[in-house]
């Protein structure tokens, strides 16, 4: 399977936002997600988060501490394990990964404000450029997500 891979490049939103927004589209198309976060405090962060988000639906989830992998439609983790079988891979910046092309779609999450992740996020692009794989790159406007390159797109 090729994965189409987006990167999203936030400036206008906090990352629990903009992920809530991502992740309800998800599953409005029937997709399962596992967020990949790149440590405990990032994975605690985001769960109490998910919960309490106002401008989402509902957006039912869990990770190790509850439990029942299997039956949660998204699944926090900070390691490979996928217990849901989720098509869908949510990357948070800085968690390094060799098996984003094994999705059928990977989502890059980059705060644009932070330079360590906007490198992080110009490496993996590079790398995956390179294997010439099929990425995207979003950036957040006024309007939402503007689509501002596309590898697929060939000039």
């Amino acid at each position: 399977m090729t994965a189409e891979i987006g990167f999203y490049h936030l400036s206008r939103s906090r990352l629990d936002q903009a992920l809530g927004q991502l992740l309800a589209r998800s599953l409005s198309a029937g997709q399962r997600a596992v967020i990949r976060c790149r440590d405990a405090a990032q994975l605690q962060s985001l769960n109490a988060a998910l919960w309490k988000l106002d401008d989402s639906p509902w957006l039912p989830h869990g990770s190790k501490a509850q439990g029942q992998g299997e039956r949660q439609p998204i699944w926090l983790t900070l390691d490979h394990d996928v217990p849901n079988g989720a098509r869908f891979l949510f990357l948070m910046a800085g968690v390094e990964t060799d098996d984003a092309t094994t999705f059928e779609r990977a989502f890059i999450v980059f705060d644009g404000a932070d330079e360590i992740a906007v490198s992080w996020a110009r490496e993996k692009w590079r790398g995956w450029a390179a294997q010439d794989l099929s990425l995207s790159y979003w950036q957040q406007t006024e309007d939402g997500w503007k689509k501002q390159a596309d590898t697929r797109q060939k000039t």
